[in-house]
């Protein structure tokens, strides 16, 4: 498993990446459905202040130090800097919790921020935010998660295996190698379209479709579904998730969701969460 995802429109958001203990956001509920398993989470990124995306923080908190697990393990928190409803629920949480048994560790981030979560080998894996657009009054972040490879320099991908070796030898392995990075993961939060820069050629892209129909949206906060379509394609994403759609789809959502990709024809594939479900990937 990698991905495990919940999200259900105004009531609770939050998506568990695996292999790196990531979390990001923490809507209610996300504790129960997670069972022991929040011990396994190291890191919290919180894309915005409202509460179906952080009411979770304070189970996930008080069930890391009440159940049977590893209560040694520090959690971190990370968040758009100077979000004052985060801050505002870290104070309470910190107040509510005075003797935790492990560190609880909370930071204001912003887009210039990079968070380094793992190091496998060579290749060093982080977090990097965005910046979205939510509301006027909320700050707000999306996150990318980022691998950093290496890979031999154009200029000696035509030498042979001996060829590359004598060079090894003779000027040391990091003057054939350049490193680069490539996006594993985009995560949006709730958000107007992200904007296609920041998430060019990432390989899955979990971005909101609150509204499958455009009709349906009042005011500017959140995106619909074709706006999404449109940002995937635009960015040449291979895999898009998703989320945070109105329950008021329930119904229709597979329908309305396979009408409309099959119109664009997409390069990449095309999944989504249905409301109120664990959707794992």
């Amino acid at each position: 498993m990698r991905l495990l995802i919940f999200s259900k429109a105004l009531y609770s958001t939050w998506a568990f990446y695996a292999p790196d203990k990531v979390l990001f956001d923490a809507g209610e509920g996300v504790s129960t459905n997670m069972g022991n398993k929040v011990f396994a989470i190291k890191y919290i990124f919180l894309t915005h202040g409202h509460a179906d995306h952080i009411a979770g923080l304070w189970g996930i908190v008080n069930t890391r130090d009440n159940a049977m697990g590893d209560k040694q393990k520090p959690l971190y928190i990370y968040y758009p800097k100077g979000n004052k409803g985060v801050e505002d629920f870290l104070g309470f949480i910190y107040r509510a919790n005075p003797d935790l048994e492990y560190d609880l560790i909370a930071e204001g981030i912003s887009k210039d921020n990079e968070i380094k979560v793992t190091e496998k080998g060579r290749n060093a894996r982080f977090i990097v935010p965005f910046p979205t657009e939510h509301t006027l009054r909320e700050r707000s972040l999306g996150y990318n998660l980022v691998e950093r490879r290496t890979r031999l320099k154009n200029t000696f991908r035509g030498l042979s295996e001996d060829e590359i070796i004598k060079v090894i030898k003779e000027k040391g392995r990091d003057y054939i190698n350049e490193t680069y990075e490539k996006k594993l993961l985009s995560v949006s939060g709730d958000c107007l379209p992200i904007d296609v820069k920041y998430i060019q050629d990432t390989d899955i892209l979990l971005h909101e479709a609150t509204f499958l129909s455009a009709e349906d949206r009042k005011g500017e906060s959140h995106s619909t579904l074709d706006e999404a379509l449109k940002v995937a394609q635009k960015a040449r994403v291979k895999k898009l998730i998703l989320y945070h759609i109105s329950s008021r789809y329930e119904r229709d959502i597979r329908n309305t969701i396979a009408r409309k990709t099959k119109a664009m024809n997409p390069s990449f594939d095309v999944l989504y969460v249905t409301p109120g479900r664990i959707f794992i990937f």
